[in-house]
């Protein structure tokens, strides 16, 4: 069957009423940063080539997925520049009838070199990962002295006006970032960006997360309004950001509150990992496998079964913070941002 044909036109609905439309596909495991809240100094053991998904499999699934109902797309890693030929799953995703939103998130190492080919390719909006604005303090989280380049990146991204929204993401660490959001506010205020601040959360290989480790958007807020005054926006449903204004209308603030303020109730989305596993939450401890029936020649009305009785499965929320929490045993780098 033509990975754009789609057997089944119901759209994908988890036990607990929430339709699912997102859907985030991690392209490779493999990252050229070791950020701190991410992956160990020595990184972490690759996945062999052949247990990745090829982009001819990465396009069916997601052709499959978008008859069940997604609508938005993200590509992710590891860092998914570092994919060979990226752009050219990009473009294969992008005919794709039924994406309504294509969208990248990336440590923009190589985004200087890709952001045109990127954008020929169908790429509608970037998110772009700078935990820091001082290139002392970005080397001590990512261990690579590279922000000059990701800055670059930015800039090369920034320069075409059809990518928009452009988020910058700061994962908001206690005793890091409170030095941070002074940079990051005139960042949001004087460039075309709006900048995030996501809560730390306890998907770190080294799983030296603590719940005193997380600072969190109320206290962030608090810092920002000291000196500017914010207006918060109408939350979109669905959406992982509540989402401020400054008050003289010069730039916004988002903040990403999964640790302080779940927002599980209205989740909508699903996570494709480099080696095919389905996962329903970002948190979960069980994955479903779509790599195995696929090679082993399963259609595409079987594999849409499969998925309908994993969603249908999909957790309520996290339990991030309550007693008996149990992290997922991959971290970050490989389960997909």
């Amino acid at each position: 069957m033509p990975a754009t044909e789609h057997p089944v036109a119901d759209s994908l609905r988890d036990a607990h009423g929430r339709p699912i439309s997102d859907l985030r596909v991690s392209v490779t495991d493999r990252c050229n940063f070791r950020c701190q809240y991410c992956m160990p100094a020595d990184g972490l053991p690759w996945l062999e080539r052949d247990e990745i998904l090829s982009f001819e499999e990465i396009e069916r699934l997601v052709a499959l997925l978008v008859g069940l109902g997604i609508e938005d797309v993200r590509l992710t890693g590891g860092e998914p520049l570092v994919r060979r030929d990226f752009p050219r799953l990009v473009s294969m995703l992008s005919a794709i009838e039924g994406i309504e939103d294509l969208s990248l998130t990336t440590n923009a190492y190589l985004l200087e070199r890709d952001a045109d080919a990127l954008v020929a390719a169908g790429i509608g909006r970037v998110n772009v990962s700078i935990d820091s604005l001082a290139r002392d303090r970005f080397f001590q989280i990512t261990r690579r002295d590279a922000l000059p380049q990701v800055l670059r990146g930015l800039e090369a991204i920034g320069a075409h006006e059809s990518v928009r929204p452009i988020k910058v993401n700061a994962v908001a660490m206690r005793d890091f970032t409170e030095r941070e959001v002074g940079g990051f506010v005139e960042l949001a205020r004087k460039g075309d960006y709006q900048v995030r601040f996501i809560e730390f959360m306890p998907l770190d290989a080294d799983h030296a997360w603590t719940a005193d480790s997380v600072l969190t958007g109320e206290e962030i807020r608090a810092l920002i309004e000291r000196d500017h005054p914010l207006e918060e926006l109408e939350r979109e449903p669905s959406a992982t950001a509540r989402v401020f204004r400054f008050a003289d209308g010069r730039g916004e603030i988002g903040f990403v509150n999964p640790v302080s303020e779940p927002f599980c109730a209205d989740c909508n989305r699903l996570r494709l990992t480099a080696e095919g596993k389905l996962r329903t939450c970002l948190f979960s401890v069980h994955e479903t496998d779509l790599r195995e029936p696929m090679r082993s020649g399963a259609s595409d009305a079987e594999i849409a079964t499969i998925v309908r009785d994993a969603v249908w499965r999909k957790e309520l929320k996290h339990h991030v913070g309550e007693p008996g929490f149990r992290p997922p045993p991959r971290s970050m780098s490989a389960i997909g941002g």
